[in-house]
């Protein structure tokens, strides 16, 4: 009699310790799976492009050409309020109102590292000499020469505001550079200089062609 109500304290004592340790294990598990999930970080949203307000700034363009008598065809314009890591830099068809091209392109790290990301989503504009910063504003894209970055071809930039005026002095230019990517690499930025739009080397070697053969100056509005 005794040995059997030892064994069913025994088998009694092993079953409640074992939905004890199941129910300790499980509530283990939750605490770890909600804890994961507190620390996980939030998916990134990618930014969407504006064509509302692309069209309404190739309008605007398209008047400024006609009375300055630039390129009436096509311009370029950079839209500086987006991500960097996705395409911003675009070749807009002034006739049929539309972007027949678009890049990625770079913008000056003012006080951050040379080459890294870190305002890719905000960054800041600057006239200065020094300040290391891209200058908002339209530009004439002027000469063509000879660039120590990437295909080796540069335009220079003939600022036409008050926010861009300083550009040939701080030698502002439009250029190629190896570090910048042929496709969008958000949630990533793109590399960033010393205020010069760079592309990359494909983008400009499509992009050339069509400022070489322009007969009038053309058009550049980086904005914000």
């Amino acid at each position: 009699m005794m040995k059997n109500l030892s064994l069913f304290f025994i088998a009694t004592f092993s079953v409640l310790s074992l939905i004890i340790f199941t129910s300790c294990n499980q509530k283990v598990e939750n605490i770890v799976e909600k804890s994961v999930s507190m620390i996980k970080p939030n998916p990134v949203t990618k930014p969407t492009l504006d064509l509302n307000k692309t069209d309404k700034k190739g309008e605007e363009a398209l008047s400024f050409c006609k009375k300055n008598k630039f390129n009436t065809d096509f311009c370029i314009l950079i839209d500086m309020s987006l991500h960097s890591g996705i395409n911003r830099f675009f070749v807009y068809d002034l006739q049929q109102k539309k972007i027949t091209q678009k890049y990625l392109v770079g913008h000056g790290c003012g006080n951050n590292i040379w080459s890294w990301d870190q305002s890719k989503e905000k960054p800041d504009f600057s006239n200065e000499d020094g300040s290391h910063l891209s200058a908002l504003g339209k530009y004439k894209i002027g000469e063509r020469g000879r660039s120590e970055w990437g295909i080796n071809v540069k335009y220079l930039m003939h600022g036409l505001e008050a926010t861009n005026t300083n550009a040939l002095k701080r030698t502002i230019v439009f250029h190629s550079w190896d570090k910048m990517s042929n496709d969008e690499v958000f949630p990533k930025g793109s590399p960033e200089g010393w205020g010069c739009p760079t592309v990359s080397n494909d983008a400009l070697k499509k992009i050339d062609p069509i400022l070489q053969n322009s007969a009038k100056p053309v058009l550049m509005w980086i904005y914000n």
